[in-house]
C-alpha cells in the first residue's frame, strides 16, 4: 500500500508535536495518513486521525518518571546524541519537597553534564561537620577538606535540581499527564507501554526510572522496598532576611531519634528528623501535623533546630517512611528484562544515612548511557547486552552501599541509654574517622561527548 500524506495543517496544535514525531501503525509496516478530498468530509477525518494519532505512536528510547534518575538519563543520552522520551505521570516537574545533599560524586556527574557550574552558584559549599548530643553539647566535629581536599560537599534544592537537568533538554522531550497503566512486550521484542488515558507506546527501549514503587521494577520482578524500622520529617526553612549559619552540616543524636541541619543558600535550611517506628503509619500530609509531630520528637533539643521547624513553609515540609531494597546476588530479579531496564530508586532504593541516593542515581544514568551509546553503534541485537554490562558494573557498588547505608542508621538509631552513652562519649570523640567514610564518594565521571547522531542510529524493529 502507497503511503497516504496528512495535512499537518488539520490537527489541532496540541497534535502537532505528536506528528511530527515518528508514528506508525502497530498492524502494518506502511505508513498511514489520509488526505481529505472534499470540504464536507474534513471534519470527520480530522477527527478520526487526532485519535489514531493521539492513541498509538512509535519511540526509539522511553524513559519513565521524570525525577533526578529520569532527567538525568535523558540528558546523558541527549549529550551523546541519542534522543529520547520522558514520560511523567504528574501534570508538571515535581518540584516539592525539600533538599538533598550531593557529595563530590554527584558534582562530577553534573559537571560531566554540563549543569555543574550553574548549580553551585546558587548552593553554598559545605565546608565540614559537627556531631552533637541531644542537650547541644559538641561530640566532634570534621573538615572535609582536612579529609580529602578533593572533597565536594553542598545541599541542593530539588526543585532547582530538576529544573535545570529539564533545560539543558530539547522542547517537548518531556510528556506529562502519562502516568503507567500497563507494561508488555510484542513478539518481535518491541515493549508497548498503556497509559491510562488510553494512549499506547511502542517503544524499543524503555529505561524505568519510575522511583521506588516502581511498577516497572514490579513488572521485571522485584517485590516491594523493605521497610527500615525509622521514618524521616523533612523541612526546608526559610530565612528571608538571611540564615545565621555556618557552612557545614549538623547532626544531633539521641536515643532512637536523630536530627540535623545544613544550609542551602543564603535564605534557606535544610532540616531533618529521624526517629524509630515499629510501623510507617498513616500517610500524613497536613503541614500543621506534620509540624507538631516532627518539634515534639525533639522538644527540649537545640532552640536552631526548633526555629528551622518554625521557619519552614508549609510545602516544603514532608514525612516519608524509609525503605530499601537489598540486591542479593542469585537471589535478585536481573536489572533488566529484555530490553528494558532499571535505574535509580526503581532498582535499588536506599536509606539516605549516607547521603547517595541521589548521587547513585545520577552515577546509573551517565553509566547507562554510555553502555548504551556504544551498544547502539553495533546494532539492537546488542542492546540486552549492554543493560547486563551496566547492571553488572553498578551492582558492584550498589549492593554494598546499600547494606552500609542500613547499617549506619540502625547504629544512629539506638535506644539503649548505656550504648547511646558509648556512642556518645567513646566512639564518636575517639574512634570516627570521617575519611574511610567517605571513600564511597569516590567516583569519576569523564564529560560526556556526542559520539554518535541520532540519524546513525539503527535499533528500530519492524512494526
Amino acid at each position: 500500500m502507497a503511503p497516504l500524506c496528512l495535512n499537518s495543517s488539520f490537527l489541532p496544535s496540541s497534535l502537532h508535536y505528536l506528528h511530527s514525531r515518528s508514528f506508525h501503525c502497530p498492524q502494518s509496516s506502511s505508513g498511514f495518513c489520509f488526505q481529505t478530498r472534499t470540504r464536507s468530509r474534513s471534519k470527520a477525518i480530522r477527527l478520526s486521525i487526532a485519535k489514531a494519532e493521539a492513541d498509538v505512536r512509535k519511540e526509539d528510547i522511553v524513559i519513565v518518571g521524570a525525577g533526578i534518575a529520569g532527567l538525568a538519563t535523558a540528558v546523558s543520552l541527549h549529550r551523546l546524541g541519542i534522543g529520547s522520551l520522558v514520560i511523567e505521570q504528574a501534570d508538571s516537574l515535581r518540584t516539592g519537597g525539600t533538599s538533598l545533599t550531593l557529595f563530590k560524586n554527584g558534582w562530577s556527574v553534573l559537571d560531566a553534564l554540563g549543569v555543574g557550574s550553574d548549580l553551585r552558584s546558587q548552593f553554598l559549599e559545605i565546608k565540614g561537620m559537627a556531631v552533637k548530643s541531644e542537650d547541644g553539647k559538641e561530640l566532634r566535629s570534621f573538615g572535609f577538606k582536612d579529609e580529602d581536599a578533593s572533597q565536594e560537599v553542598r545541599a541542593v534544592e530539588r526543585r532547582i535540581l530538576l529544573e535545570t537537568l529539564a533545560n539543558q533538554l530539547p522542547p517537548e522531550s518531556v510528556q506529562f499527564s502519562s502516568e503507567l497503566a500497563k507494561i508488555k512486550t510484542s513478539g518481535n521484542g518491541v515493549t508497548i507501554l498503556e497509559l491510562v488515558n488510553g494512549t499506547q507506546i511502542y517503544a524499543n527501549i524503555v529505561i524505568g526510572c519510575d522511583g521506588i514503587r516502581s511498577p516497572i521494577a514490579k513488572w521485571i520482578g522485584f517485590s516491594e522496598p523493605k521497610y527500615v524500622g525509622h521514618c524521616a520529617y523533612r523541612g526546608l526553612g526559610y530565612y528571608p532576611n538571611g540564615q545565621p549559619f555556618e557552612p557545614k552540616l549538623n547532626y544531633i543524636y539521641g536515643r532512637g531519634v536523630r536530627a540535623g541541619y545544613v544550609p542551602v543558600s543564603p535564605t534557606k535550611v535544610y532540616w531533618f528528623i529521624c526517629h524509630n517506628n515499629p510501623t510507617p503509619g498513616p500517610k500524613i500530609t497536613d503541614p500543621v501535623a506534620l509540624k507538631k509531630q516532627a518539634k515534639d520528637l525533639v522538644r527540649n533539643w537545640p532552640a536552631e533546630l526548633l526555629n528551622n521547624i518554625d521557619l519552614t513553609p508549609d510545602d516544603t515540609i514532608i514525612r516519608t517512611p524509609l525503605v530499601d531494597r537489598w540486591l542479593w546476588p542469585a537471589t535478585s530479579p536481573p536489572a533488566s528484562r529484555g530490553k528494558v531496564v532499571l535505574v535509580g530508586d526503581a532498582w535499588h532504593p536506599m536509606t539516605p544515612n549516607l547521603g547517595q541516593g541521589a548521587c547513585c542515581a545520577l552515577e546509573d544514568a551517565v553509566v547507562l548511557a554510555k553502555k548504551l551509546t556504544n551498544s547502539t553503534k553495533s546494532g539492537p541485537a546488542f542492546v540486552e547486552e549492554a543493560f547486563r554490562s551496566y547492571e553488572s558494573e553498578r551492582w558492584l557498588r550498589i549492593f554494598p552501599m546499600t547494606i552500609r547505608a542500613n547499617l549506619v542508621g540502625s547504629l544512629l538509631q539506638w535506644e539503649n541509654p548505656i550504648v547511646c552513652s558509648v556512642r556518645n562519649n567513646i566512639i564518636i570523640p575517639k574512634l570516627v574517622r570521617l575519611g574511610p567514610i567517605l571513600e564511597h564518594t569516590n567516583f569519576e565521571c569523564e564529560p560526556l561527548t556526542q559520539g554518535i547522531k541520532v540519524q546513525d542510529l539503527h535499533i528500530h524493529q519492524s512494526s
